[in-house]
């Protein structure tokens, strides 16, 4: 930068060389243009362009002494004359007081450049073709053959030696062009209608100064009107350039955006840029603007930032001081700002605090629909921290977040191309259901898994989309993921989650739940679970885990209505599922389950009196123990197989006190249509439930239980009669056959002997059974 606001200050110098050169000749000879060949000379010499002078040199003597060039043209060192020229005039005067003059001195009052063209440009390997300007104007410097008056020559100096005042009434930059191209980042912006108006222009005082421009740029692609005013003051002696109480007026059209204008404009009290040893300072600076854009509403978005700056292009430093940004909806962002390495790797270090402010007024600007269970959710947020970061990255190093009534601290980064993210937080409580949707009666069942796929109840703009995805894939692929979070307690549906913590990694498309622990109800809840991207239709994997798990709080808790049992849970699962879409998700549901549930109980129901009571009936007897309300065993197990969301289930065992109870039957959870077969069986146990004939033992006592979930539970199971009676005739038809078997028996004992008839009596009683 440095070395480009050097060629532009000897670009001005080298043109104020040409005026001053023809003021001072123009008083000598009286043809004006006999200074040509003289003119081009010198300023090959000092600067090594190559000038071409192709219109007249025409001076004038009323109203004012003047001189003026037209199309004048300059070519760098080496440049080749059928390319475009590096630096053009159409037309440039220079004017002169009359009553200096009358004592020997030139005070110039007034110079006008008119369309000036001047093309920068840097290679891809980084080198400007300005820069062979500048070795050429340090060499002539260094040798002693002269020194450009704007660089090396002190204001007072240039009076002193050639008798020119340098206090100009007026400079004018009219119609101008500047284009700077670098190759190797894309850049191409040009500056067009350059508009310059100096006053009283004196390098010993401040004078106003006014400039007016338009910039386009191909890559970003905007085009942007720009005005500027301020008191400029130009120490050339000691390279020091300050402007005071400076405005800078910005009105931006993006090439995507063209129907909507960025209003952006900077006041300042002062800038100094002191190039000799690369400090500038801005000082009590206020940034205003007005975004426009369709993410941010159909309104333009304000926004104001103060703050003050200093830095050192030498050192490669910068601070940023008093930083507070304000806009509507209640915004205050203040901090402070301290950069390091920034010629050649910037990092940043420092300080950001956000007040409590309400989100819920700027996500719905931006787009994003809340339906969240509390309407006060998301209503007081704020956040301070240490920061640092890079080029690449971002990160807040001690975060303390507040998010209503839960408080996080850690640590919080993500990279600036928006493909990473890490963090390291703990919270103390939170509850989840204020942030979830609010579950209508009609749809409480399936709105919890909505709300889950959720997160905190905030949908997405893409979410929105008639593709209805799950997950943001290609946002996905490329993101890299490592973070943990932890809490001291977590309320989610009802349930109550103690220290739950959990561990996320992903890259490449692959993302991972390594593990997600909580203390629940007296147990444990561990689950890991893994999302693949990289395939299509992306592969969900989960596998849950639970550990002796209060069965009575988890059922009131998440579903608000009484556990219709009691026990300590167990549960092991591994599933998959593979679809992007909430639709398909439990049809293309995969894997198995097994899960036992011991010391536990039946509410409100007590198989062994039923059953005993039905037995007694059938015996012609009755039954007058006292039974309990309830039905007590000592385990309940099951394995699960889920084939396309349809859940297989053939072993249920529970075990009753004298009572075994076996199962069988399917669940379809898309539908939520099932249908059960359970079989009820005495047994000889030393706590039976009651004294049983033991033909009947083995007769099964069948249930069939049908329905859908959504339906009435008390309608869901009846006794299976036609199953019980067959079994009865079963029973009966053995019977008889044992007994005629019997008859048949004693009858062959009489007749040949206990010892001879055996082998043939238990070929008898085969022919029975």
């Amino acid at each position: 930068m440095k070395g480009l606001v050097r060629a532009l200050l000897a670009i001005i110098g080298v043109l104020g060389l040409v005026v001053v050169g023809a003021v001072v000749y123009i008083t000598t000879f009286f043809d004006p243009n006999d200074l040509k060949p003289r003119l081009i000379d010198t300023v090959r010499q000092q600067s090594g362009l190559e000038l071409a002078l192709d219109g007249p040199l025409n001076w004038s003597f009323y109203p004012r002494l003047g001189v003026s060039v037209e199309d004048a043209r300059a070519w760098l060192p080496r440049q080749p004359h059928d390319e475009t020229a590096f630096a053009a005039i159409e037309r440039a005067e220079v004017s002169m007081a009359f009553a200096p003059l009358l004592s020997g001195k030139v005070a110039i009052d007034g110079l006008i450049l008119d369309g000036m063209r001047l093309d920068l440009e840097r290679d891809a390997q980084g080198q400007g073709n300005w820069e062979v300007l500048l070795e050429k104007i340090d060499d002539a410097a260094t040798q002693g053959d002269a020194q450009p008056a704007a660089t090396t020559i002190p204001a007072s100096g240039v009076e002193k030696e050639t008798g020119i005042a340098l206090d100009i009434a007026r400079v004018q930059v009219e119609n101008s062009r500047i284009r700077y191209a670098d190759a190797g980042s894309d850049l191409d912006v040009t500056l067009r209608d350059l508009a310059l108006t100096g006053t009283n222009v004196n390098p010993a005082k401040a004078f106003p100064l006014k400039a007016s421009f338009v910039i386009e740029s191909v890559a970003p692609g905007l085009t942007s009107d720009v005005s500027l005013q301020s008191k400029v003051r130009l120490g050339l002696e000691e390279d020091r350039y300050t402007f005071q109480d400076l405005s800078l007026k910005t009105l931006t059209q993006l090439a995507e955006f063209q129907e909507r204008d960025q209003e952006v404009s900077l006041e300042a009290n002062r800038v100094v840029a002191e190039l000799a040893n690369g400090h500038f300072q801005l000082d009590e600076a206020e940034v205003t603007a007005n975004f426009e854009h369709p993410s941010l509403g159909s309104e333009p978005l304000p926004a104001t930032l103060t703050f003050a700056a200093e830095a050192n292009t030498q050192q490669g430093t910068a601070q940023v001081r008093d930083l507070l940004l304000t806009s509507g909806k209640n915004l205050k962002l203040s901090g402070t700002l301290s950069l390091a390495d920034l010629m050649t790797a910037p990092s940043y270090t420092g300080q950001v605090n956000l007040a409590p402010l309400s989100l819920r007024p700027w996500l719905e600007r931006f787009g994003v629909e809340l339906d969240t269970a509390n309407d006060e959710a998301l209503s007081e947020v704020a956040l301070t921290s240490p920061l640092k970061g890079n080029l690449d990255q971002v990160t807040l190093t001690g975060l303390t977040l507040v998010l209503d009534e839960t408080t996080l601290t850690g640590r919080l980064g993500a990279g600036l191309d928006g493909q990473s993210v890490n963090f390291d937080l703990q919270g103390d409580r939170l509850d989840l259901d204020n942030y979830l949707p609010p579950i209508s009666e009609e749809k409480a069942a399936t709105d919890e898994e909505t709300a889950w796929l959720n997160g905190i109840g905030i949908l997405p703009a893409y979410a929105q989309e008639a593709s209805g995805e799950l997950v943001p894939v290609e946002l996905l692929r490329g993101l890299a993921v490592d973070g943990q979070l932890a809490f001291d307690e977590v309320k989610v549906k009802g349930g109550t989650l103690l220290s739950p913590s959990l561990k996320l990694t992903g890259e490449k498309g692959i993302h991972r739940l390594e593990s997600f622990t909580a203390k629940l109800y007296d147990g444990t809840l561990n689950t890991t679970a893994s999302l693949n991207v990289r395939e299509t239709p992306i592969r969900w994997t989960f596998a849950p885990r639970l550990e002796n798990v209060q069965v009575v709080p988890l059922v009131e808790d998440f579903s608000g209505e009484p556990s219709p049992l009691r026990g300590r849970l167990n549960l092991n699962g591994e599933f998959t599922s593979r679809t992007n879409s909430l639709d398909t998700l439990e049809r293309n549901l995969n894997g198995k389950a097994a899960f036992h549930i011991a010391d536990g109980a039946i509410f409100d129901v007590n198989v062994s009196q039923e059953l005993c009571t039905a037995v007694a009936m059938l015996e012609g007897e009755t039954t007058s123990r006292e039974w309990s309300p309830d039905t007590r065993f000592d385990r309940l197990d099951a394995n699960l197989t889920v084939t396309n969301g349809v859940v297989h289930n053939e072993d249920l065992h529970i075990a009753i006190p004298g009572i075994e109870l076996t199962g069988a039957g399917e669940l379809n959870l898309p539908t939520e249509r099932f249908a059960y077969d359970a079989r009820a069986r005495f047994v000889d146990t030393a706590d039976a439930a009651c004294n049983v004939n033991p033909r009947l033992e083995r007769v099964p006592l069948p249930v069939h239980c049908e329905g859908s979930l959504d339906g009435e539970p008390k309608q869901w199971c009846r006794f299976d009669r036609n199953a019980f009676e067959k079994a009865l005739t079963s029973l009966a038809r053995d019977e008889v056959k044992q007994k005629a078997a019997e008859k048949i028996s004693e009858k062959i004992e009489e007749r040949l002997g206990e010892d001879k008839s055996k082998e043939l009596r238990n070929a008898i009683r085969g022919l029975f059974e």
